[in-house]
């Protein structure tokens, strides 16, 4: 693993991605910190941090849109698949290496804190925080290119398809405020979402009594719930009110940032971040092995 994040990481700076990765990034959130902070004299910090969480729609596509796709185009992925090293460690090294570049660019970040510090009044750990916050926040969007990147062979390809999967994860939160929160729609949300895990059951097994026997408990469970329950089940009615909204935030990798900014180090969004990225880390794995023996 350290020899392909070494390779990846130098493959980085000697051609020019890297250098037009962290250039742009610079550059645009430093512009951000001189109107929003500088000329307006302003030492909220935070908000600053804040505003830039665009700016990843569009660099980090930039930064893992090469790692799997240009291996494929120059045939060059063959021969990290037939040597020694395990694909575990092949995905684990160029993933560290994205995300090597994408820390350092962060850390260079941190001398606008030490002007804010000199000549402003800077909140240390809601500063802190969001640092944390935007570390972990990173490295579920470079998962997530990582696994684009290994699911095509063009490499404007990956870089589109990155960008509208973390625009969509982007509007999570807004559509979550436009959907309807009463118990009715959330009633039939919930069915419309059993419904597709039936589908998927099915599509996966080909078993139509397994696919049957979920359908009706999930029927019979919603129906319950929203029609009879009563007493000591009354309480899990309320499931139905602000389903949707709840099931989008449940998703939403922003919302767990806002805990970071305000100085929170909450175990479960570190959890959920972890989870994330270890998720798409492994269907990256899954599909290259897939390939590897077909």
């Amino acid at each position: 693993m350290i020899a392909i994040f070494k390779r990846e990481l130098k493959a980085y700076f000697v051609t020019p991605m890297g250098c037009i990765y962290m250039g742009l990034f610079l550059l645009i959130t430093g512009l951000f910190f001189t109107f929003n902070n500088l000329f307006s004299r302003s030492s909220h910090y935070t908000g600053f941090l804040g505003s830039i969480l665009l700016i990843y729609l569009f660099a980090v596509p930039l930064l893992t849109m090469r790692l799997f796709s240009e291996e494929k185009r120059q045939k060059t992925d063959q021969l990290l698949l037939t040597s020694p090293i395990s694909i575990v460690e092949i995905v684990c090294g160029k993933f560290l290496a994205a995300f090597c570049v994408y820390a350092m660019t962060l850390v260079i970040t941190i001398l606008y804190v030490v002007v804010v510090e000199i000549y402003g009044d800077l909140l240390i750990w809601e500063t802190v925080g969001s640092y944390i916050g935007f570390l972990f926040l990173g490295a579920c969007y470079i998962a997530l290119g990582v696994f684009v990147s290994a699911s095509t062979e063009n490499q404007i390809t990956a870089a589109l398809v990155t960008f509208f999967s973390l625009f969509v994860i982007w509007l999570i939160d807004p559509i979550s405020q436009m959907v309807p929160s009463d118990t009715f729609s959330g009633a039939i949300s919930a069915g419309v979402l059993a419904l597709i895990v039936v589908i998927f059951l099915f599509l996966n097994t080909k078993n139509w009594f397994i696919a049957l026997v979920t359908a009706l408990i999930a029927a019979a469970a919603i129906l319950f719930l929203y029609f009879y329950a009563d007493g000591f089940f009354y309480r899990f009615r309320n499931v139905f009110s602000g389903f949707l909204q709840n099931f989008f935030g449940w998703f939403s990798l922003n919302r767990r940032y806002q805990h970071f900014s305000m100085g929170l180090l909450k175990f479960d969004a570190l959890l959920y971040y972890v989870s994330f990225s270890a998720l798409f880390l492994f269907l990256t794995v899954r599909i290259i092995e897939k390939r590897r023996w077909n």
